[in-house]
């Protein structure tokens, strides 16, 4: 096991991997930018050490200043969290050439998940189904057609190397799609570096459910669903586990399809396998090779560390569980509460002057805010995740309202009060919601 992990990261997942450090009785190191310098990840670690100034390219996303500080600290480990260089390869064989361990998936299975393409190949190859479109990117316009043929209007446009909703385009007929491609391609190149684009038959109303996977590099399991399809933008909002509304048979095949994907490409660490979900069919979206904001859903339902299970892993450990032992009880939601304001979304950095968290039983709350804490303009705006566990959802979403109730946040604007009008909608209390559900909901809303 190791003897000191550095946490490449800072807010509230840096403190929950100091905790479970802890638990294991491993050394951590913080790092920090000099917006930072009185974060509660600061004063926690056993080690701290300043990385630059605070833009996170000044130091949170500083390659060498990273590893410098994991050199002159004598860390042997390097946990990067979720975010910032949590699936950057070149970030993974760095830590590597140094002789130290990266908390997370191979750089071979950084750079296979990592470009969508890379990851419907592996898929494919597993036998994860997957929407009809274009095998590979498309290069010119003729491949666009003959990928729209296939697929069938509406279609998606989706950059190769994309995330968070950037590089999609949605087309719905022959005459907007010339144009269609070009942007893609011109705004793929700008985010990511690349302009290569594919094609996939766009789904109107899908959910996004998603599987918490774990391997040793030959067993992979499944940890249960999560759903994920409260968005803004792309933007997950709220999260619950299990998933709720779908069929045994649907479950059942998202959890052995996510299971045999990890298996099949050898997969070591815990990670996310994501699909999109329309009626009783799914389709594969993506991998999510690191830890994901919504971890905690999984945590308390199945009753499982994920960080330490990510640790024990990257120590060379077999996994602790087979699949057979893994049981889900009860039903989790966790909502995300963000330093914005909750009906225009602006930002909303400053210092929290009255803070108080809910308690109880069932109730969690992630986070690194306090009284006079400030949240800086530079990064995530995330305040906090609330978890509540109840006995099932309707008991769950009864200890949500008076834990939502019970959060106070003083100082700053936060999402908080849009969030307890959302799950009050009859679509989400009779999962009836899909991933463009809340941009609609707003925009009657606000209309």
């Amino acid at each position: 096991m190791f003897r000191k992990i550095l946490i490449a990261n800072r807010g509230e997942i840096a403190l929950r991997v100091i905790r479970t450090c802890r638990e294991l009785g491993i050394r951590t190191v913080a790092v920090y930018s000099e917006a930072d310098k009185n974060a509660l990840h600061v004063r926690f670690a056993d080690e701290a050490v300043c990385i630059g100034p605070a833009p996170a390219r000044q130091s949170y996303l500083h390659q060498p200043a990273v590893l410098a500080a994991a050199e002159i600290t004598g860390a042997d480990a390097v946990h990067p969290g979720y975010g910032f260089l949590a699936e950057n390869a070149a970030f993974a064989g760095a830590v590597a050439k140094l002789g130290l361990t990266f908390i997370g998936p191979s750089v071979e299975h950084l750079r296979m998940f990592g470009d969508k393409l890379s990851a419907k190949a592996a898929a494919r190859a597993a036998g994860l189904p997957l929407l009809e479109g274009s095998p590979g990117a498309v290069e010119s316009m003729d491949e666009v057609v003959d990928a729209a043929a296939r697929a069938g209007f509406p279609i998606m446009l989706k950059a190769a190397g994309g995330g968070g909703g950037k590089g999609m385009r949605v087309v719905h007929d022959m005459g907007a799609l010339e144009r269609s491609f070009e942007l893609c391609k011109a705004e793929a190149l700008a985010a990511f570096g690349t302009g290569a684009v594919f094609v996939e038959r766009y789904v109107a109303k899908p959910r996004h459910v998603e599987v918490q996977v774990a391997g040793d590099g030959v067993e992979g399991i499944a940890w249960g669903t999560r759903d994920c399809s409260l968005q803004r933008r792309h933007q997950k909002l709220v999260e619950e586990a299990p998933a709720p509304g779908l069929s045994p048979a649907v479950e059942r095949g998202l959890l052995e399809a996510a299971a045999r994907l990890v298996r099949q490409t050898g997969y070591r660490t815990v990670g996310t396998v994501e699909f999109l979900v329309e009626g009783d069919a799914f389709y594969f979206l993506e991998v999510n090779p690191r830890i994901q904001v919504e971890h905690p859903v999984t945590e308390v339902t199945a009753g499982v560390d994920l960080i330490a299970e990510q640790i024990r892993l990257a120590a060379g450990e077999r996994l602790t569980v087979r699949q057979q032992d893994v049981v889900v009880r009860g039903h989790a939601i966790e909502v995300r509460i963000n330093a914005e304001h909750p009906w225009t979304f602006l930002p909303s950095p400053g210092r929290i002057v009255g803070y108080h968290e809910p308690g109880g039983p069932g109730v969690r709350v992630d986070s690194a805010a306090h009284e006079h804490a400030v949240i800086p303009p530079y990064y995530d705006s995330l305040v906090g995740k609330l978890i509540v566990h109840g006995v099932d959802r309707a008991h769950a979403l009864r200890r949500l309202r008076w834990a939502m109730d019970e959060f106070v946040v003083e100082g700053i604007d936060t999402t908080l009060p849009m969030l307890q009008a959302l799950i009050e909608t009859p679509e989400f209390r009779e999962v009836r919601h899909w991933t463009s559900f809340v941009d609609r909901w707003l925009a009657e809303r606000n209309a």
